[in-house]
């Protein structure tokens, strides 16, 4: 059976993160990657497990996860299951785990979905790329938390041992389909 890894990313790390760890883990398993935005149907019989990766904007994830969990949850706990975020404040490694990343912990403790494996990834800030109201914002928001503030440059702050250390995580958790449990 295949992994079935969606993604809801702002400014394309998270995407990137997630076609990352499709490729990781394609010698073990083949991969379907889809943006959750963009998602209509899914033929849940292919997949015998589920990554969810999503990115935060102003302390908040896009309201799609949510909804997508809320919609899909039978289908979330019958499979194993990841999830992770992507955040820059993730940059400091005291933030980069589910427990002390708060936006990530507060989506756990609020999410009906229990995954089996979790990760927060720092993301890449691309000043450059913002417009006027986001690069004025991040840049106060980063200036409040010591982090870059020149205008100018784009700082991708992804851990990608970590990501690879997650990624094969995931694809070596058990299946919780058996062959006569599989859905039709």
């Amino acid at each position: 059976m295949k992994a079935l890894i969606l993604f809801s990313s702002r400014d394309g790390q998270t995407r990137k993160i997630a076609f990352y760890i499709a490729n990781q883990i394609k010698e073990e398993r083949e991969c379907d990657v889809f943006n959750i935005q963009l998602v209509d149907e899914i033929d849940w019989a292919q997949y015998d497990r589920v990554l969810i990766g999503a990115s935060i904007r102003y302390g908040h994830f896009q309201p799609v996860v949510a909804k997508f969990v809320k919609t899909h949850l039978k289908e979330l706990q019958q499979r194993s299951s990841g999830f992770f975020s992507v955040n820059l404040t993730a940059r400091k490694p005291e933030k980069r785990t589910p427990q002390t990343n708060a936006y990530t912990r507060k989506f756990l403790l609020q999410s009906p979905w229990e995954p089996d494996c979790c990760a927060v990834f720092a993301g890449e800030l691309r000043y450059p790329r913002y417009g006027f109201f986001n690069r004025i914002m991040i840049q106060l928001i980063m200036r409040m938390t010591n982090g870059e503030t020149d205008a100018s440059k784009e700082v991708e702050y992804t851990d990608w041992q970590q990501v690879t250390r997650f990624a094969h995580e995931f694809a070596g958790l058990p299946s919780k389909l058996s062959k006569k449990n599989t859905l039709r």
